[in-house]
């Protein structure tokens, strides 16, 4: 019979609970994550064994207890029987989990950030006041007092305009995005995983276990049935060759900037800077001057060509290309990103050279960048900071992505089994100089506290891990592979959604090297996630060892672009990843 059911004359005996029941404690946990084969376990391992703090709180207070007690004498008159009797809890509700401390924290840092403007506002009443109390005698006064001391004044003068104009001439020029374009390669390029595997299979060049391990990391990679593979990856056997790479590099790099140049009007011959950066590719004459060539560029311009500097390079370009607009005024630089797979396909069976097979795509991006004033109305974009670090001083950093032949002669990229570790400790060194830059004095004074008390007070107090989100609206991480969104998202304490465009990017195009990140930053705007104000954290790692970010500001609400690769499937996602 239930505590809430029929208590008529009917006998009812019940024993209360030995002891409460705790409904505050019940918090989800993340399953595990795990993988059957040792090899894909090595290649894409994670950094670190730290734990994920749960955003999911209980907040059951003052819950009422209930208990039986034995059914008092019966008064007279009354009918015999017993009952439960449920009385409730006279004790206080537990504060310290009824209190949502999210708000306890988004007021800290409210006080904090705008800890001098509350301060700044008495100061500035107590002025008004104090000044609306003059009379005309007294600003008489102080129109005399100013009078015959002209000569101070004037020098005081003097040095406000002499500073003023250091400050205007040797500021840093605002570096704006005014657009960007992301190649999308034509629908009969696509592999599907059965595709995929069957080629490879035709192909003749892997043997049984080399081709279970492929099928097993691309089920597991994130990328979906739509990614694009070079048209000499569809014939069989392959046909790999030089004038195939050109190919390709051609119909990325020029199906970009067509789009770049259709988008925001701007004439080829206005293009000041030009900057490329493929890492595997670098034929000669090299691939800038191939853009500069089927453009017809002008003769003075300053080009640049970037290889071997890895899936990072993308960023590095955006810097150089920062670096010169602040030499060349009144100028537009376009970068080009991009990676080249016909010639760097791998044919062998060593397992940790097979991987960059199943992961890698055809993709491309190009991006305007201008310095000119006028421009800042109609761009997208404007860029806040960049931060590079390498690591390339470390042996096992230096060679954890290598370009080598196997014991067979064939050439291929190898991924160290340290990779994921060694990737950690680049992006906490690169955050180590970004998150002074960027976040909040309340998160860094949070973590200042920390770090004094763990090292002067208590060893095992653990180190506070800032807040980014409290410094970033968007998060375009490359998409590398799902090991690399996962343990992002894990160290950072992001929430889904902030990794959904680098997932998304990795499901749709796969990983399109240095590209990614205007992929995933082409997706936000699809969804119309970008407001005015908003701030965009890209993060791109590389060969060497390389971890670099870039910090864009929104300068509007952001539209997608007329060609934006997102534009006719946009509306199927987020879609569940396995």
């Amino acid at each position: 019979m239930g505590v809430c059911g029929d208590t008529s004359n009917e006998e009812t005996s019940w024993k209360p609970p030995s002891k409460d029941v705790d409904l505050t404690g019940l918090n989800p946990t993340d399953s595990p994550k795990s993988c059957s084969s040792a090899s894909i376990a090595q290649a894409q391992g994670s950094i670190g064994q730290s734990s994920k703090k749960s955003n999911l709180r209980s907040i059951f207070s003052d819950v009422p207890t209930m208990s039986a007690a034995a059914p008092p004498p019966p008064a007279a008159g009354a009918p015999v029987g017993g009952g439960v009797q449920i009385h409730q809890s006279r004790r206080l509700p537990d504060f310290l989990q009824s209190v949502n401390l999210k708000y306890v924290k988004l007021g800290y840092h409210y006080l904090i950030t705008h800890l001098l403007t509350l301060l700044l506002v008495p100061l500035m009443a107590v002025i008004i006041i104090e000044a609306s109390q003059m009379n005309p005698e007294d600003i008489h006064q102080l129109w005399l007092h100013l009078h015959y001391n002209l000569v101070s004044v004037i020098i005081c003068s003097a040095f406000l305009v002499f500073g003023s104009t250091v400050y205007i001439m040797t500021r840093p020029r605002s570096v704006y995005l005014v657009d960007y374009s992301c190649y999308r390669p034509p629908d009969h390029l696509q592999v599907k995983y059965q595709q995929f595997v069957e080629h490879s299979r035709l192909t003749g060049d892997f043997d049984e276990s080399s081709l279970e391990f492929q099928r097993k990391i691309l089920e597991r990679s994130g990328l979906g049935e739509e990614t694009y593979v070079p048209e000499a990856m569809h014939h069989i056997p392959p046909r790999p060759s030089m004038a195939a790479a050109r190919e390709e590099a051609e119909q990325v790099m020029y199906g970009a900037l067509d789009d770049l140049f259709a988008n925001t009007r701007i004439k080829p011959k206005d293009i000041g800077i030009l900057v490329v950066n493929c890492s595997l590719f670098n034929p000669t004459p090299s691939l800038s001057a191939m853009i500069v060539n089927k453009y017809k560029l002008r003769g003075n311009i300053r080009s640049f060509n970037l290889g071997g500097m890895g899936c990072s390079a993308g960023v590095i370009a955006i810097d150089l290309a920062k670096d010169m607009l602040q030499v060349h005024r009144n100028t537009y630089a376009v970068v080009v990103s991009t990676e080249n797979i016909t010639q760097n396909w791998y044919f062998g069976n060593k397992k940790s050279m097979l991987i960059p097979n199943c992961l890698f795509r055809v993709g491309g991006a190009a991006i305007l960048l201008s310095n000119k004033s006028s421009d800042r109305r109609r761009a997208k974009y404007r860029l806040v900071h960049v931060v590079r670090s390498h690591c390339g001083s470390d042996d096992k950093a230096f060679r954890c992505v290598y370009q080598e032949e196997d014991g067979n002669g064939k050439t291929g990229v190898s991924l160290s089994k340290d990779l994921m570790a060694i990737a950690g400790g680049a992006l906490k060194t690169n955050i180590t100089t970004l998150g002074p830059l960027v976040l909040p004095i309340s998160e860094q004074l949070l973590f200042f506290v920390t770090l004094m008390a763990k090292r002067f007070f208590n060893a095992k107090v653990k180190p506070y891990i800032p807040d980014f989100k409290l410094a970033f609206n968007h998060f375009c991480i490359h998409a590398g592979g799902r090991a690399v969104i996962d343990e992002l998202e894990k160290n950072l304490q992001l929430l889904p959604v902030h990794v959904e465009a680098s997932r998304m990017t990795l499901h749709r195009f796969g990983n399109t090297s240095s590209s990614s990140i205007w992929y995933e930053l082409a997706y936000t705007e699809a969804k119309g996630r970008m407001r005015k104000g908003h701030r965009v954290w890209q993060i791109a790692f590389g060969s060497g060892f390389k971890c670099n970010s870039a910090v864009w500001q929104a300068l509007r609400t952001v539209t997608p672009s007329l060609n934006s690769p997102w534009l006719d499937c946009i509306d199927k996602y987020p879609v569940q990843t396995v």
